[in-house]
């Protein structure tokens, strides 16, 4: 989503008559696309204003931006901007680098995990027009695109009328032309019998898949707000293998969440030798104001959330080398 947040604001800046450049002496305006769902991400634009302070340039802040940060950072910036205000959807943006273009087709979220800043951010969730979506694709396609990929905090509760996510994903496969076709995210509750069907009809969709499962912990899961069990994300993995046998997943997984206690870590670690995940994005937890696990007790110390993440990150890529040799 940061992607094509990035590529909105240069696409509204560049019918603005403004030019890229990359050198940023050079520059008299600097766009920053922000990121609230952990708090390190907003320390770097603390570090990204300071280094540009004695600079004569206008700067705009954009992107998920919580109330609290939104006061502060409005003192540094020239402007700070919701990405909606910045970004219309009419806009037809630059793709990033040659082959690949994100389309949005929804935003916001109606999830509310505890983690996740999201829903305070960004909204609740809304979902694109389809016949906008498909134009928008046609419109990539003519202008070179191979990669296409189709955005959302949680793609597979789109809904535009009659037409759902697995309805538009047999839309956007049956455009005409040579492309690979991608969605990211997926939520497992949302992820239906009919979307893995329609999965498996669409000739051009790629054989990643990215499926969070957070934690390997019924416990921990329950206290993320994730309504699903480990059992029923593994019966769901099985389904979709049954029916995508060169499907490669991919995962999130939060380690030292507060309370996890070191049986429940081991139990996401017995979960993911048993997926057997060719990726995994490994985040360690960090309070985020505003959310539910913000009022969490953080009792998990710094260096044992390291020690969770180089774990878990050496497990997932020893399974990897194994499958090379």
């Amino acid at each position: 989503m940061n992607i094509s947040d990035a590529e909105r604001v240069a696409a509204v800046l560049e019918s603005s008559g403004y030019k890229e450049t990359g050198d940023i002496n050079k520059a008299n305006l600097i766009a920053i696309v922000m990121c609230s769902v952990r708090q390190s991400a907003v320390d770097r634009v603390y570090g990204i204003i300071e280094k540009l302070k004695n600079k004569k340039v206008k700067t705009i802040l954009t992107g998920c931006i919580l109330e609290k940060d939104r006061h502060v950072f409005e003192k540094k910036f020239d402007q700070v901007l919701d990405i909606k205000d910045f970004a219309n959807f009419d806009i037809m943006p630059k793709f990033s680098g040659e082959n690949a273009a994100y389309i949005p087709i929804t935003s916001g979220c109606n999830n509310f995990c505890s983690y996740c800043v999201v829903p305070y951010t960004r909204g609740r969730e809304i979902s694109f027009p389809s016949k906008q979506i498909i134009n928008q694709i046609k419109n990539k396609i003519k202008s070179g695109a191979k990669e296409i990929w189709l955005l959302g905090q949680n793609v597979n509760s789109y809904k535009d009328g009659k037409t759902n996510f697995p309805k538009l994903l047999k839309m956007a496969n049956a455009v005409k032309g040579d492309f690979k076709l991608n969605f990211t995210s997926s939520h497992p509750k949302d992820f239906s019998d009919e979307l893995i069907s329609a999965m498996a009809e669409c000739q051009k969709l790629s054989m990643d898949l990215n499926l969070p499962i957070q934690s390997g912990d019924d416990e921990v899961l329950k206290k993320m707000n994730r309504p699903y069990t480990v059992a029923q994300y593994k019966a769901l993995v099985k389904k979709i293998r049954k029916a995508l046998p060169n499907i490669r997943l991919s995962t999130d997984i939060i380690v030292g969440f507060p309370g996890e206690t070191k049986k429940q870590f081991n139990n996401t670690v017995k979960t993911l030798k048993e997926i057997g995940y060719g990726v995994a994005f490994i985040n360690k937890y960090s309070p985020r104001a505003g959310t539910a696990a913000a009022k969490m007790e953080d009792n998990v110390s710094w260096e044992e959330k390291k020690r969770r993440e180089k774990i878990l990150i050496e497990l997932v890529n020893a399974k990897n080398a194994n499958k090379k040799q």
